[in-house]
């Protein structure tokens, strides 16, 4: 499985418009046939800071996942929220695996 966290800064007046756009995105995101996870997080001390954890199940799944409607409508709804451009980090995920909990 893939893991890839997602940090977003976002602008002070858009916090609230880009936790709605995300998790209406997450929501939809978490029925995808390669998605095993998909959280959305926002830092407690910095509310502006928001962490996307999406947890794919095969190599392909995060391209299946942008082309989706509603990956697109998300990218294109949030694009002027952001603070600074968002930026994905890669992760291989050592445990669980995919058969183990």
């Amino acid at each position: 499985m893939l893991a890839v966290f997602v940090h977003v800064k976002v602008k002070p007046d858009q916090i609230e418009a880009f936790r709605a756009a995300s998790l209406t995105n997450a929501r939809q995101s978490i029925h995808e046939p390669g998605v095993a996870r998909f959280d959305v997080l926002q830092q407690q001390d910095a509310p502006d800071r928001f962490v996307l954890v999406e947890v794919y199940k095969t190599a392909d799944a995060p391209a299946a996942h942008k082309a989706t409607a509603h990956y697109a409508e998300w990218r294109d709804t949030v694009a002027d929220m952001m603070a600074e451009p968002r930026q994905g980090v890669r992760y291989a995920t050592i445990f669980p695996d995919d058969g183990e909990q």
